[in-house]
């Protein structure tokens, strides 16, 4: 389009900004980048609601309060919703000017998964929801675009590489073969218990050494672009998955340096065993599994969001366990003095036969014989039921809504990566 003037009028809800043509043909908002290449007043029409030829003011009939904090991403590359405003109606407003949800900061992005879980659109993608398909705005295109230098940018992406699976393509291959070293790394652990693995370790030394080193290799190489590329190198450190990585890594090297020196660890005592120990908790490597796979996260979620229930729960269960051992000691062992039943001859022992009751596992080891104490055991499996039943009602609804949230992450980051193939 031809603008009459050089400075052009954007207005939204009643609140005037001008601009001048330059930066309206480069706007990072797409709704508006677009009015530079209409050709005609009805193309302009078809991305405002009102156009003044004279004064050259294209109107918006928008939310003048939600286009202020837009504005204000646009110029420091930051985006937070509206204090007071319903989430959903902000992201409305961004899907209108061409933003999406990732680039909301990720507190805010967590907060409109919420919303959108409760209201049951988690089965709806965004693309679902965008006025056009011409509006939609690649994250990568202005995220950060003012705020990061080039060098802030590449560490930024590099850091979501290897910290978030799921942000890019690189990402997802990076984290496939993270999981193959994890799975090699688990079978050989799994493998070295068995009775014949020192005779085929002794047949095979070389290739077992081989194939070790590299799983170490490639889980310390990891660990240490992970620590350098961390913003708080503290945090890091205190993540409890990097303390497992580290605590998993070190017997390894500890055990290469003994051999070094002469020193083989199956003769060292009390130290052999504190590194074969130190060396099973490589089985804790599984647990990086869960940056890869939404059952896990959403278990590990599910357990982070309901402490408080767990807590509940087990009070239910040791105060009910500090009960029924007591009267199960009491019926079985206490009361009868001929032939007392020496499986119940003290309330801890007692208590091993009341958890297995009310869990309705029952094993069968410890049973009671007197009348009393099958009374007891009936009570003690019914009450049992009950008690588990009470807190699992919250911990099944934040499952689920955990679950949701999740899942519309994924499908976010999903279409991020397949633009990202597009591109």
């Amino acid at each position: 389009m031809k603008f009459g003037k050089s400075i052009c009028v954007l207005n939204v809800g009643g609140t005037r900004y001008a601009f001048t043509r330059e930066v309206i043909k480069d706007f990072p908002l797409r709704r508006v980048s677009r009015l530079h290449a209409c050709a005609t007043e009805k193309e302009v029409l078809e991305l405002c609601d009102d156009y003044d030829r004279d004064r050259n003011e294209f109107f918006f009939d928008r939310h003048a309060q939600a286009f202020v904090f837009i504005m204000l991403y646009v110029r420091s590359g930051k985006l937070r919703f509206v204090p007071g405003v319903c989430e959903l109606s902000f992201y409305t407003e961004m899907l209108y000017w061409g933003l999406e949800s990732a680039h909301l900061d990720s507190c805010c992005q967590k907060r409109l998964d919420e919303r959108m879980s409760d209201i049951g659109m988690d089965s709806l993608s965004e693309g679902d929801v965008v006025l056009s398909g011409d509006e939609c705005q690649s994250p990568e295109e202005t995220v950060h675009r003012t705020a990061l230098t080039g060098r802030a940018k590449w560490l930024e992406k590099m850091r979501k590489t290897f910290e978030d699976p799921n942000s890019s393509l690189a990402a997802q291959l990076l984290a496939a073969v993270s999981v193959i070293f994890v799975i090699i790394s688990m079978v050989m652990l799994c493998a070295s218990t068995l009775p014949d693995w020192d005779t085929a370790k002794r047949n095979t030394t070389e290739e077992h050494r081989i194939v070790e080193a590299v799983c170490i290799g490639w889980f310390t190489a990891e660990c240490m672009v992970r620590f350098l590329l961390a913003r708080d190198k503290c945090s890091f450190i205190r993540h409890p998955l990097n303390i497992i990585d580290v605590i998993a890594i070190t017997p390894y090297y500890v055990t290469m340096a003994m051999a070094g020196a002469g020193m083989p660890g199956a003769g060292l005592g009390v130290a052999g065993v504190i590194l074969r120990v130190l060396r099973m908790m490589r089985v804790f490597w599984l647990m990086k599994l869960a940056r890869h796979f939404l059952g896990l996260q959403t278990l590990g979620l599910t357990l982070r969001r309901c402490y408080k229930e767990m807590v509940m729960l087990m009070v239910f269960v040791c105060v009910a366990m500090a009960i029924y051992s007591a009267l199960a000691q009491l019926l079985e062992h206490g009361l009868d003095l001929d032939s007392p039943n020496q499986d119940y001859a003290s309330i801890p022992a007692a208590a091993w036969w009341v958890i297995i009751s009310m869990t309705t596992v029952g094993y069968g080891d410890v049973y009671p014989v007197t009348i009393g104490g099958r009374v007891l055991g009936g009570m003690c499996v019914v009450s049992g039921i009950v008690l588990l039943a009470l807190p699992i009602t919250f911990i099944y609804h934040s499952f689920v809504q955990c679950y949701h949230e999740l899942k519309l992450r994924s499908a976010r980051y999903a279409r991020n990566v397949s633009l990202e193939m597009l591109q």
